[in-house]
C-alpha cells in the first residue's frame, strides 16, 4: 500500500492509502523522494477555484464550455514537482535504470508507475542534488516565460510576484543580461529577491510602482513585464509599468472576472501586448528547437552548475503525513513559506 494527499473538498486535505499498480514490462515504479507543492496552481484544486472544477474543458475546441466539469472532488495526487528513485522495473526494461533519480509529474504520493522510456527521459542530471529535481516543471515555467519575454543584454525587466516562479523568472532573467526589478507585497519574498540580485524591489501596498519603474528608466517604462503573480490588480500596474509599444508576459494563473484590468487606459493608449505564457506550448517561433522537456533539463543543469540557486528558495521542508498541514499554512500564511517540501522518508 502507498499513500497519497486527496483534496476531499475545498480546503480539506486528507493523507489516504492506495493500492500499488503493478509494474508492466515496458513499466518502471518509482518510489517518491520528495514532492513540492506549487503555491499557485494547487492551491486554486485545494480552494475550489481551479476553472477545470467549474466547466468543463473542450480540448478539441480548446474552449472551456457551460455544463460538466473536467475534475471534481475527491481530487488524487494533485502535483507536478516529484523526484523519486526507480524501485523496479518491468521485464522489458534494462536493469541499469533500478536506482537512477528520476523527476516529473506523478501527484503527491508515495510511488508511481510510468513508461520506461519517459522515465529514462527525465534521469536527474548527474551530480544534482535529489532535492533539486522538484524544481524541474516549475523552471520551465518560469523558462517559458522568460522565452515569452525576448530579453535582451542591457533591458530592464520587472516581474511582478515573487513567489517561486517569480523568483525563478528574476534570476533566468538575469542571466539574460536584464536589470530587474521585482515587485511583491511581502516583505520576505522582497528581501530575498534582493539578496539574490535584484536592482531594484518595490512593494505595491506603498509604492506607486508604475511611477517608480519609470522614474528608474527615464520615464521609459521597463522594457518587459513578467507577471507571475496572477493577481489582475498586479496585471494592470505592470500594463502601466511597461514602455511605449511594448510587452507584457501574463504568466500568473489568474482566477475569476479581470475587474482590476481596465483596457481603456495604459494599455490602449500605449500599445501595449499581453501575451499570454502557459507550459503547454512555446513560442511559436521557437517551437522547433524548444519544448518542456528541454526547458525543465536546462533549468536543472543551470541549479547542477551552481548558475540558479533554487534551493535558497525552500523554505520547509515536512513529512509527507503533514501536507495537510502544509497546505493550510500556504492557503492561510502565504508570507511564513515559499517552497514547501513533503518528504517521503526514503534513505538515500
Amino acid at each position: 500500500m502507498g499513500h497519497l494527499v486527496r483534496f476531499t473538498s475545498p480546503r480539506k486535505a486528507e493523507v489516504v492509502e492506495f493500492d500499488d499498480e503493478p509494474v508492466g514490462p515496458h513499466d518502471v515504479r518509482l518510489e517518491t523522494f520528495y514532492s513540492g507543492i506549487s503555491a499557485g496552481t494547487e492551491l486554486t484544486a485545494y480552494r475550489g477555484s481551479n476553472p477545470y472544477l467549474n466547466s468543463k474543458w473542450d480540448a478539441g475546441r480548446r474552449l472551456f464550455v457551460p455544463g460538466d466539469s473536467t475534475h471534481s472532488y475527491p481530487l488524487d495526487g494533485w502535483g507536478y514537482e516529484e523526484v523519486g528513485r526507480v524501485q523496479a522495473v518491468g521485464d522489458e526494461v534494462d536493469p541499469a535504470l533500478v536506482g537512477q533519480l528520476v523527476w516529473g509529474a506523478w501527484g503527491h504520493r508515495s510511488s508511481a508507475v510510468r513508461p520506461a522510456d519517459w522515465a529514462q527521459d527525465r534521469v536527474l542530471p548527474e551530480g544534482s542534488a535529489a532535492i533539486a529535481g522538484i524544481f524541474a516543471k516549475i523552471g520551465a515555467i518560469a523558462l517559458n516565460a522568460i522565452l515569452d519575454a525576448d530579453i535582451h543584454v542591457g533591458e530592464t525587466v520587472a516581474v511582478f510576484g515573487a513567489g517561486v516562479p517569480g523568483q525563478i523568472v528574476a534570476l533566468l532573467a538575469r542571466l539574460n543580461g536584464g536589470r530587474v526589478i521585482v515587485v511583491d507585497p511581502v516583505a520576505g519574498r522582497r528581501e530575498l529577491a534582493e539578496r539574490l540580485g535584484a536592482s531594484l524591489v518595490l512593494d505595491p501596498s506603498t509604492d506607486d510602482v508604475a511611477d517608480r519603474i519609470r522614474a528608474a528608466t527615464g520615464n521609459r517604462g521597463a522594457d518587459v513585464v513578467i507577471e507571475m503573480s496572477g493577481s489582475y490588480q498586479a496585471l494592470h500596474e505592470a500594463v502601466r509599468a511597461v514602455a511605449y509599444s511594448s510587452r507584457v508576459v501574463a504568466s500568473g494563473f489568474f482566477q475569476g472576472d479581470a475587474r482590476a484590468v481596465r483596457l481603456g487606459e495604459e494599455f490602449h493608449h500605449n500599445r501595449v501586448a499581453i501575451v499570454g505564457s502557459q507550459i503547454s506550448g512555446v513560442a511559436p517561433h521557437l517551437m522547433h528547437r524548444w519544448d518542456e522537456l528541454r526547458m525543465s533539463r536546462t533549468v536543472l543543469e543551470l541549479e547542477r552548475d551552481g548558475r540558479l540557486p533554487l534551493r535558497e528558495l525552500i523554505t520547509h521542508v515536512m513529512p509527507a503525513e503533514d501536507a495537510p498541514a502544509a497546505f493550510e499554512m500556504l492557503d492561510n500564511a502565504p508570507d511564513k513559506a515559499l517552497q514547501v517540501v513533503l518528504d517521503y522518508g526514503i534513505d538515500q
